[in-house]
Formats: structure tokens, C-alpha cells, sequence
């Protein structure tokens, strides 16, 4: 089972991104909006800046309440982990539980072209579980 397995299941492909300068009330909005709870920072489009997560402005706040009216790019993760389509989803998850990271943009190259959860990747291996046992059932029963 690979990452393109999780991705075609997704219910959206659509990528939701921000740029380095907006600011962190955009960031917030567009979390609400879209009620996800991380976003893949990109200038273009195509290549990843960082990626920033509702955690992530938690964290910073406590220690600078104007933090609201700064750019993005001052509490983004800069060096973000990612994936291919061809990446194993076993691997990806033990990486993600050891490293405790719950998003990982997927790349072509060095272009964007997906982003999955940890969620995506649970509700993945729930339903191939639950496909296997539909089949162990129904060959038990004939």
C-alpha cells in the first residue's frame, strides 16, 4: 500500500496553501474555513516554503500576543518532512508516530501535488481492514 492509495481515497484533492507574508489572522481564517489544522506554506504554488499547523500558533502566541499581525513566515516549519506517492504507507506512519508529525505535504520533484494526515492514513488502513475481513467472511461463508 502506498501514499497514492490514501490520496485517491481522499474526499478532496484539492491543496489548501498560504503564503510566507500573510499573516498569521489569515492563517486562521482559512483553518476555519477549510476546518483543517495544518497548511503547507508556499510562494508559488509548486514548491514548499514550510508548512504550519494550529499547534504551531499556539505555541507562539503564549509568548507574543501580537503575533496575530505577523507574517507566516516568522513561526512556520521550515524544514518540512515529505513524501512521494510511491512512499510506503507503513513507513510513512512509523515516521510520523516517532517524529510526531501529524501532516506531510507529497512531492514530485521538488512540486506539491498532496497532502495527507495521519487521519487520512488511519481511515486508509480501516478500510482495507475492514475490506480483507469482508473477504475472509464471505469466503468462510460459501
Amino acid at each position: 500500500m502506498r501514499i497514492k492509495d490514501v490520496m485517491r481515497g481522499k474526499s478532496s484533492q484539492a491543496i489548501v496553501t498560504v503564503k510566507p507574508g500573510d499573516t498569521v489572522a489569515h492563517l486562521l481564517n482559512v483553518l476555519a474555513q477549510y476546518n483543517i489544522g495544518a497548511v503547507v506554506v508556499t510562494e508559488d504554488g509548486k514548491k514548499i516554503d514550510g508548512i504550519i499547523s494550529e499547534r504551531d500558533v499556539v505555541r507562539h502566541m503564549g509568548a507574543n500576543r501580537e503575533l496575530i499581525d505577523a507574517a507566516i513566515s516568522t513561526i512556520m516549519t521550515s524544514d518540512v518532512h515529505t513524501c512521494t506517492a510511491e512512499t510506503e504507507v507503513v513507513v510513512l506512519a512509523e515516521e510520523m508516530t516517532q517524529q510526531r508529525f501529524r501532516h506531510v505535504p507529497v512531492v514530485e520533484g521538488d512540486v506539491l501535488v498532496g497532502l495527507v494526515s495521519i487521519g487520512d492514513i488511519v481511515k486508509h488502513r480501516i478500510s482495507m481492514l475492514q475490506s480483507e475481513r469482508d473477504h475472509l467472511e464471505s469466503y468462510i461463508k460459501q
